[in-house]
């Protein structure tokens, strides 16, 4: 008896097939990192992957960006995959034998693992369009790594690609530590943080150092304002709804005996639920102005606006760990306790459409999750088992998705 091409096993079985062809193209793009959104050798690599496989692909105006729609044998709605491709401005320290030959910059983030996976969900899905309900609109997103990609990907039309509005929304996120090879992690509601930075400057007047009494010291002043942006997050949120101000750098002063005339601080500032990243700048703004007024100096706020809460549709996550578990086995999906304090701009799309942001373990065999270097480093390594996974739980996420019309 043949296995229908939509089934679990049918479907695991045609992503694994693919695994030598991902992993030479994931290669292929680890080698050529690119940061930001103008990225025209990741953009020409993807675009020779998707080669022959009858999509509508267009290319961003703004960004270096790549969209392909799979139209179904049958008329049905839109869903959206999405992968991001930029990479970081990391030296690699990896020992990979296919490194990057980009000086200074590095696939640190995984990015060109979500690149081969989804180029992966297209093969699998294009296999099966004579099945298929309805369109997929794969989103090759630049600049991720803080250029806001996602959102000027929207603003140029990804959403309604398929000519219509996507009613869902799936991207997965490699991981190279903490979470076993191949297992799928995700919760409802929010899963990773909102990402601000806050920028304070205090005026002063400088002056001996000998006689801080003839000068107005901005540097006291600064180190309060530090302690009491802590004071704000425990006594002003509610510890259940947890918010992170940490101050990443301070800058004042030349020398031991010269008070200068001005202090600067640079904090990075999250949240976990829409509510408290609406009211954080006020309150921040407000703890900073007044403790400088109060020693009769002006402190200068600047609050810039990073990417907003992930925040996962409970149905789409349900459907999520119904269709991993399918393809993968129980043991293949974990629900994540708690929320990951990083950011994404995926966070875009799911302010638009309902959807679901899954995060893939990529530990390379052999290594201790716990110990591996994590996301970022210069050493981070994944695996490329995890490719098909990736591929087949995209792939299956559509699927399903368009299966309920």
């Amino acid at each position: 008896m043949t296995e229908h091409p939509h089934s679990p096993a049918r479907l695991l079985e045609d992503a694994a097939a693919l695994t030598p062809e991902l992993a030479t193209l994931r290669r292929d793009l680890h080698r050529i990192p690119e940061i930001g959104l103008a990225l025209p050798l990741t953009q020409a690599r993807v675009l020779t992957a998707l080669d022959g496989l009858d999509l509508e692909v267009t290319t961003g105006t703004a960004l270096g960006s790549v969209v392909a729609v799979l139209r179904g044998a049958r008329p049905g709605p839109a869903v959206l995959l999405r992968g991001d491709m930029d990479a970081l401005p990391v030296t690699e320290d990896s020992g990979e034998s296919f490194t990057s030959t980009h000086v200074g910059v590095m696939h640190a983030c995984g990015h060109d693992m979500h690149m081969a996976g989804l180029v992966g969900a297209a093969r699998l899905l294009a296999a099966r369009r004579d099945e298929l309900a309805g369109s997929v609109v794969f989103m090759f997103q630049p600049g991720e790594e803080g250029d806001h990609g996602a959102r000027i990907m929207i603003e140029e039309g990804v959403l309604d690609a398929a000519g219509e509005r996507v009613v869902a929304a799936y991207g997965i996120h490699v991981f190279s530590a903490g979470a076993p090879l191949g297992v799928i992690t995700g919760r409802p509601g929010p899963t990773m943080a909102a990402a601000d930075q806050l920028y304070v400057t205090v005026e002063g007047r400088g002056g001996h150092g000998s006689a801080p009494h003839l000068a107005a010291d901005p540097v006291t002043v600064a180190a309060e304002i530090v302690l009491a942006l802590q004071t704000v997050v425990t006594r002003q949120f509610d510890a259940h709804d947890p918010v992170v101000v940490s101050v990443g750098k301070i800058t004042a002063g030349t020398t031991d005996n010269v008070i200068p005339a001005t202090a600067e601080i640079a904090a990075t500032v999250r949240t976990f639920s829409r509510e408290q990243h609406a009211t954080i700048p006020e309150r921040l703004t407000r703890a900073a102005e007044h403790i400088a007024a109060a020693h009769g100096l002006t402190a200068h706020v600047e609050y810039v606006r990073g990417y907003p809460v992930t925040v996962n549709d409970a149905a789409e996550t349900a459907r999520a760990a119904r269709v991993t578990r399918a393809l993968l086995g129980d043991e293949g999906y974990i629900d994540a306790p708690r929320p990951v304090s990083g950011a994404e701009d995926f966070s875009y799309v799911l302010q638009e459409v309902p959807g679901v942001f899954l995060f893939l373990g990529a530990t390379p065999a052999g290594e201790d999750p716990a110990t591996a270097p994590y996301n970022h480093a210069a050493g981070a390594r994944f695996d490329d088992a995890a490719l098909p996974v990736a591929a087949a739980v995209l792939a299956g996420l559509a699927l399903d998705r368009l299966a309920e019309g």
